[in-house]
């Protein structure tokens, strides 16, 4: 039986556009892991985590999208932001007063 499944030409090229922007990433920062996050009706967050310890993110517009581009663009992906891949973040003075302010009279977060 043929395959009848149609494939959004819309939704393969913002797919495309998201690997090159993950790609990018991947060989400024030595290489990139990533996790796809669902966010409702939003889309999903794709959280990048760069081999030099830098962090970024870019979003598409569902989890189906954001899940071929990071097949595309060929990173490893976490099922959770948690344990060995969390820690690989580097965080810097700006991350920590933010989580300071808004813990204990920091900066706000608004």
């Amino acid at each position: 039986m043929a395959d009848t499944q149609q494939v959004d030409p819309k939704a393969e090229r913002k797919a495309a556009r998201l690997a090159q922007q993950i790609s990018g990433f991947a060989t400024a920062h030595g290489g990139a892991e990533g996790q796809v996050a669902y966010l409702g009706q939003r889309g999903a967050r794709i959280v990048l985590v760069g081999g030099d310890g830098d962090w970024g993110d870019v979003f598409a517009p569902s989890v189906e999208i954001a899940e071929k581009a990071v097949e595309k663009a060929g990173i490893t992906v976490h099922e959770n932001f948690d344990g060995e891949f969390a820690a690989k973040v580097r965080t810097g003075p700006y991350e920590w007063s933010r989580m300071a302010g808004i813990q204990v009279g920091g900066p706000s977060n608004g």
